[in-house]
């Protein structure tokens, strides 16, 4: 998603064989974590080109036709370290804090259209990128921030982006939506 061709060729192929689209669900997002006065530039760029830049690459190509169809729906997979920053990630926080910004933004220009742009912000979600941690920094460091005491699970996020994305949420729009377990609560 970093890259603004690939993203309207795929969208259009896509388009082609299954119509316009009216949901899109924006939840790439890559990690190079290190302090930033050790990071280096090739570990800046591409998070910020992929997890923020994608966002623009991807909703810029369908936004025009949600909005003369009076109807779409886009929800941006954030992350709760977006909200409140995280060692080792400023890449990523600010990229993660810069979809929230895209979200609200998008959502004022596009309300009066019959599209609604909101964010949701998971915690510490099991996924792949999170078996990456070892078990021993997961079970001192990670499970006791999270006041339920689990990590959550993709269906989880994914319950709250179908229900964004039903008709039922069309008063909902420049929201975000906080899963983390209790992690940060505001």
């Amino acid at each position: 998603v970093s890259d603004f061709d690939a993203c309207a060729e795929g969208i259009s192929k896509v388009q082609a064989a299954l119509g316009p689209i009216e949901i899109l669900v924006n939840n790439a997002g890559i990690i190079r974590d290190s302090a930033l006065h050790k990071m280096s530039k090739s570990q800046w760029d591409p998070v910020i080109a992929t997890n923020l830049g994608g966002l623009f690459n991807m909703c810029r190509p369908v936004v025009e036709g949600m909005r003369a169809r009076k109807f779409g729906r886009i929800i941006n997979i954030s992350s709760v370290n977006g909200q409140k920053g995280q060692f080792g990630q400023s890449n990523y926080a600010a990229a993660k804090a810069g979809e929230l910004g895209f979200t609200r933004s998008l959502a004022l220009e596009s309300a009066h259209s019959g599209v609604t742009v909101n964010a949701i912000c998971p915690g510490y979600i099991h996924t792949e990128m999170l078996d990456a941690v070892a078990p021993e920094i997961l079970t001192k460091s990670i499970l006791p921030l999270i006041p339920v005491g689990r990590l959550g699970a993709p269906a989880d996020i994914a319950r709250a982006a179908v229900f964004l994305a039903a008709d039922d949420a069309g008063f909902i729009t420049g929201s975000t939506l906080a899963i983390n377990g209790g992690q940060l609560m505001c």
